[in-house]
């Protein structure tokens, strides 16, 4: 991995291009790493790859960089979406900061019957999504979008998108894990049937989905409930694992 600083910037890139960088990115550039004119930085938007760049001017609170060739052709993850059960706060950061790491393209925030936690800051998770995109060499940034309550998100689905609903309940109550009836598949082997239409993975909150979620889920055509293995779960490790399962068997990681 390059040593050279990478930053993700909104203009369009070409050779030759003289962009502006400000804020928090040019106190980063010029007063954290001290780069003076020349130094070399590489920079990507998330449409135009990655491209190898300079220090051309510095100020008190503003730099410029030149771009020079295209280091990295524009590429994008699998078209696979996140939608998770917000948590506290450091949990909730830990979680995005590790599926931007893990590929997922797009980060949707779900209110459900159980979710405990704060207001959901989507503006922070989006600079968080932005730092780990600079740290893991992707050439995009996943979108985080506003939070929304599930039924009406799920009103309003596309059926063309499975849905993986991670699902650890049975339906025998009074049994351990609710007994074997009802209980979903195995995720990899459910992964390993489907076919590549573009797909979601839903994650519940510390408790899970109540039993009318649960059964709102299970009667819909395009959600595919699954299990995660004999151990309870907390809701950012199931996110993760799920993630790391789907680019295992579905995902880039084929590669």
């Amino acid at each position: 991995m390059s040593a050279t600083p990478r930053l993700h910037v909104a203009p369009d890139l070409g050779v030759g291009a003289d962009i502006p960088i400000d804020g928090d990115q040019a106190h980063y550039l010029t007063r954290v790493l001290r780069l003076g004119v020349g130094a070399p930085v590489r920079v990507f938007n998330g449409r135009d790859g990655e491209f190898e760049a300079s220090v051309s001017a510095v100020t008190k609170s503003t730099a410029r960089l030149l771009l020079g060739d295209r280091m990295r052709e524009q590429a994008t993850v699998p078209d696979l979406w996140l939608l998770f059960a917000p948590l506290k706060k450091a949990r909730t950061d830990f979680l995005v900061e590790k599926a931007v790491e893990l590929g997922a393209a797009e980060l949707l925030p779900v209110i459900t019957e159980r979710t405990d936690a704060e207001t959901v800051r989507v503006d922070r998770l989006s600079r968080i999504a932005i730092e780990a995109a600079e740290q893991t060499e992707r050439l995009d940034v996943p979108l985080v979008r506003e939070a929304v309550k599930l039924e009406p998100l799920l009103a309003k689905w596309g059926a063309s998108r499975l849905l993986i609903y991670a699902d650890e309940a049975g339906d025998e109550g009074g049994r351990p894990w609710g007994g074997d009836a009802g209980r979903a598949r195995p995720m990899a082997d459910v992964l390993a049937a489907m076919g590549d239409s573009p797909a979601a993975v839903l994650i519940g909150p510390e408790g899970g989905f109540s039993p009318a979620e649960r059964k709102k889920l299970r009667d819909l055509p395009f959600v595919r409930p699954v299990g995660l293995g004999p151990r309870i779960l907390r809701a950012e490790t199931a996110a993760l694992a799920s993630l790391a399962l789907w680019q295992s068997i579905r995902g880039d990681w084929r590669r």
